[in-house]
């Protein structure tokens, strides 16, 4: 009777688990050429090592892609270092890469990772020493060979995007043994003469060793200790320097670093314009505001001026002024009313007007005493009598007392 079988995941588990357990398959460095090499949108690398016998799948992840300062090309040699582990969904064995470098120029890595791993610990890399370019910068220093290809591409596109900045060019070898003092130099020579904005450390793309004096301990300190801030652009994108580290701001190109390093000025007349059209719209709000405030304060004055209340004064004054006219006619009028009744009343108990409708005034002619009544003269009495017009002296004959 045969031994139990596997199923494809338990046995797939039993070889994961054997290959664990071999600790020279948990730190292992394969060597052989890229092939089929994706960078896949989530940031992994998957690509395939081969020789002339046989093929090994392998993975980078993220994290590790991201330090990576070597990119390699289909066909490039490589040494790639990490762990033989299990990929149990597709059954395959695969080397999981943490770093890749360049077979034969091993060496050169070694020393790249060292002097980057050294010169970061010192903190020359840290983000809080980083200084933030000039938004208009008036002068650019451009630290280079001025045969260089990158020289005249940088030229190109600072005319194109902002020739409103001068160039100052302090030349340099960019390439040999004599290349890192030179660039230190020239870094010097624009710090010395200080009246520029931002340095441009620039060089076109080339081999490991064409762009080794940018890996230089000498340039880095240069650059970190810059007074002026630094753009490095040295190389094609896929290129990382130490200079790169040390920059203020790492370009991926020549003109990749005119361009971070200067505003574009057909973007600067757009917010220009822009700028102005909402000034004028602020400008032009603002002012109606301040009309409509100016209004409201002058109906404010007028409503609490002076000559408003005088004006009304002098029309109350004018009311009472009629109202006392009114008054003193009415009073003036009553008065007159009661003088005529008054008038009247003495014409009517004016004994003149009692003559006059043919009344007399009879008076003893001896004393002069007005006579109402016939006791008042015996007979013979000698009398006065008023008229309306004239007197009379009668004598009384005799009398009737009844």
């Amino acid at each position: 009777m045969s031994a139990a079988a596997y199923s494809v995941s338990a046995l797939t588990r039993h070889i994961r688990a054997l290959l664990d357990a071999d600790p020279s398959l948990r730190d292992v460095w394969v060597e052989g050429e890229v092939s089929n090499l994706t960078r896949h949108g989530s940031g992994h690398w998957y690509f395939t090592l081969k020789d002339d016998r046989a093929a090994l799948k392998c993975v980078m992840w993220r994290s590790e892609a991201a330090r990576q300062t070597y990119i390699p090309d289909h066909g490039d040699a490589v040494l790639a270092h990490g762990r033989i582990d299990v990929y149990e969904t597709g059954g395959q064995y695969q080397l999981y890469t943490d770093l890749l470098r360049p077979a034969g120029r091993g060496d050169l890595h070694a020393r790249f990772e060292a002097l980057k791993a050294k010169l970061e610990a010192e903190g020359l890399f840290a983000p809080a020493s980083k200084r933030p370019l000039p938004a208009f910068p008036r002068r650019i220093g451009v630290v280079t060979s001025p045969t260089a290809a990158a020289f005249q591409d940088m030229q190109n596109v600072l005319r194109r995007r902002y020739p409103l900045a001068e160039v100052i060019l302090s030349p340099t070898a960019v390439q040999g043994d004599d290349a890192p003092p030179r660039i230190v130099a020239a870094l010097d020579a624009l710090n010395r003469y200080g009246d520029v904005d931002v340095i441009l450390l620039i060089r076109g793309g080339g081999s490991l060793e064409d762009l080794w004096c940018f890996n230089d301990e000498r340039v880095a300190r240069a650059v970190a200790a810059s007074a002026i801030p630094v753009v490095c652009g040295v190389g094609h994108e896929t290129d990382f320097t130490i200079a790169d580290f040390a920059a203020d701001v790492r370009a991926p190109t020549p003109s990749a670093a005119a361009e971070i390093a200067t505003p574009d000025v057909a973007e600067l007349a757009y917010t220009v314009e822009d700028l102005g059209g909402r000034l004028a719209l602020v400008m032009r709000e603002r002012l109606a505001e301040g009309y409509r405030r100016v209004e409201a304060e002058v109906r404010a004055l007028r409503r609490l001026s002076p000559l408003n209340r005088v004006r009304n004064s002098r029309q109350r004054v004018d009311d009472l002024l009629v109202r006392a006219a009114r008054s003193l006619s009415h009073v003036v009028e009553l008065r007159r009313e009661r003088l005529e009744a008054r008038r009247q009343a003495l014409i009517a108990a004016d004994p003149r007007a009692i003559l006059a409708r043919g009344y007399a005034i009879v008076e003893r002619a001896g004393d002069g005493l007005r006579l109402t009544s016939a006791a008042d003269a015996a007979p013979g009495t000698a009398l006065n009598v008023r008229l309306h017009k004239g007197r009379l002296r009668v004598s009384v004959k005799e009398r009737d007392i009844s």
